[in-house]
């Protein structure tokens, strides 16, 4: 069986299993569309959170980051995973002893203000619409190479696949969804990682693999990496290269981001009881560990890959012949993500860190996809990576999507412009509201502003100045009121916003499909890093807002109490 054949039948299953599970699982109801039902059992929550958050970024573009960012790049890691523990401690088992359905709805019922729920939704949306166009790239991306589609056309089939399981299901169907696309996915991602790992150190266990011995020097695999990209001229691949304060600050608000971004909160809102939400963020840190701690290995060891592709014969002073390149690269060529331009004429493919001189583009979003044809592995290995990459792009892009149409729906239709809507005419319009939000978020895909994981770290910037600083004071803090809350999150999410348009120039040049960039404005602060100057922002105007006008009402405060103080155990929390 041919390669194209065998990926279309895997992931042709996978996706009629996906859409199997949403007709299964079809919400009937307004409960069960936004919030499963409040039925969901802990270890499942936690499977499907692990989907939820291990997006395309994760499983497509991180490893890809990482693979050509080095040390840097360790920030994505130590940000996103302490930002989930940071969610898990700090916001998850508050915001389900509330017990309402969206993020926007206890922003508006703590600081008693319709003004504030509908600033809270415009956060939202920003943030989600951000971040689902990294999802969106990554559909593209995965649907060009292994079903021998333009990138365009595979955003199309993407969105049509979500249409389908996530408006019919909502979040009742998408739980059970992304519980089959958890295991998907993380078998996909750790069995291509598990052979090369063997193949280049012996060990089977990648995160080890990353720290042995490279079978071709006898040398560790990191030190014979280093020597590589020194050969050719590129920094090693440990060495800092970034500022201290860019990275600092890069952590800080992908971590903050993290426990801001409403498509994860609502994860905590569909099991039964807040003893459960403790325990499913407990169980989603083990599922998504076992990914994270594999991406650092992948990262490395595709990096080497790469090099040894180009230079065969072990030394990077003779160089392949481009006639004599692997079907992987041809492959490659042909979806536009890899390129060859042969600029000094000797046919050769020179792969070097002098822009002027370097003949081999690769585009960091393919590096996971073609990892198991870079290191020669079986075809259904590669099949079952076509499946990963999709499932991990599609589970989190509907989870966002489900984010999108509550805060419609019921933030905005049912709570503000037609509040006796029937249970029958919300549900309608939460569906509507959905079908929208994947039309606007495809055509945002077909021009996207960097690379996946680049433009999902912009979402988390946007999410960490203007959603998690409203979460946290609304939960900790008994004297920030609604004036301030408005004024706050307006603020934070006006400067990053603007800090990121001035700094990304983000409009079109004429005559190209892509964005410009510019260097940092102040000091070396980069846009992905700015949402930690806007969460501090945040916090500033709100807290001096609230204390030049009026204290909340004593049933606020009354409220905020219930939230943060336990009365008792057992069942006097559990409801």
């Amino acid at each position: 069986m041919d390669q194209f054949t065998l990926n279309l039948l895997v992931v042709g299953a996978t996706f009629a299993l996906y859409i199997g599970i949403a007709i299964w699982a079809r919400a009937g109801s307004t409960s069960e569309f936004y919030a499963a039902g409040r039925g969901v059992h802990p270890v499942l929550n936690g499977m499907a959170t692990g989907a939820d958050w291990m997006s395309a970024a994760s499983f497509i573009s991180m490893a890809g980051i990482i693979a050509f960012g080095g040390y840097d790049t360790s920030a994505y890691l130590m940000g996103w995973t302490g930002g989930y523990v940071l969610l898990a401690m700090l916001l998850a088992p508050y915001l389900r002893k509330f017990g309402k359905f969206t993020v926007p709805e206890f922003i508006g019922d703590r600081f008693y203000s319709q003004t504030a729920r509908t600033v809270a939704v415009i956060c939202l949306i920003t943030a989600s619409l951000t971040y689902v166009i990294g999802q969106m790239t990554g559909v593209g991306v995965a649907f060009s190479r292994f079903l021998e589609v333009e990138v365009s056309t595979g955003l199309f089939i993407g969105a049509a696949i979500v249409f389908m399981y996530a408006v019919l299901g909502g979040m009742k169907g998408i739980t059970y969804t992304q519980v089959a696309q958890y295991v998907v996915l993380i078998i996909a991602y750790t069995i291509p990682a598990i052979f090369i790992s063997l193949q280049l150190t012996g060990n089977p266990l990648p995160p080890l693999g990353l720290f042995a011995d490279a079978k071709s020097t006898g040398e560790p695999l990191l030190t014979t990496l280093n020597g590589l990209l020194n050969d050719l001229g590129f920094a090693e691949y440990t060495k800092q290269k970034d500022t201290t304060l860019n990275m600092f600050l890069f952590t800080v608000s992908l971590m903050i981001g993290t426990a801001g971004l409403p498509h994860v909160i609502v994860r905590f809102f569909t099991v039964p009881k807040v003893s459960d939400a403790r325990s499913s963020a407990g169980w989603a840190l083990v599922f998504i560990a076992l990914l994270y701690l594999t991406a650092p290995a992948v990262g490395a060891m595709a990096r080497l890959n790469l090099i040894d592709t180009v230079y065969p014969n072990g030394t990077t002073s003779a160089p392949l012949a481009y006639e004599a390149r692997p079907d992987w690269v041809k492959n490659w060529e042909q979806t536009g993500l890899l390129k060859f331009e042969d600029k000094n004429g000797d046919g050769l493919i020179d792969y070097v860190a002098d822009g002027d001189k370097n003949e081999f583009d690769v585009n960091r979003d393919i590096i996971t996809l073609a990892n198991p044809e870079i290191a020669q592995l079986p075809s259904w290995v590669i099949a079952l990576v076509a499946a990963g990459g999709l499932a991990a792009a599609l589970s989190t892009a509907a989870g966002l999507l489900m984010a999108i149409s509550s805060a419609v729906s019921h933030d905005l239709i049912k709570s503000q412009i037609n509040p006796s809507i029937s249970e029958k005419g919300e549900l309608l319009s939460a569906r509507i509201a959905m079908g929208v939000a994947i039309a606007v978020a495809t055509w945002l895909g077909l021009n996207p502003p960097g690379f996946a994981a680049q433009t999902v770290a912009l979402a988390f910037g946007l999410a960490a100045s203007s959603i998690f600083p409203a979460l946290m004071m609304g939960i900790f803090s008994k004297r920030i009121n609604n004036k301030g809350a408005v004024a706050g999150m307006l603020a934070g999410l006006g400067v990053t916003l603007v800090y990121i348009f001035l700094h990304k120039g983000w409009f079109f040049v004429p005559g190209t499909n892509s964005f410009t960039d510019a260097d940092p404005l102040l000091l070396s602060i980069k846009s992905t890093s700015f949402g930690s100057i806007g969460a501090l922002i945040n916090f500033a105007v709100a807290y001096f807002v609230s204390k030049s006008s009026e204290e909340p009402p004593a049933e606020i405060q009354d409220l905020v109490e219930m939230i943060r103080v336990p009365r008792g155990a057992g069942a006097a929390v559990d409801h």
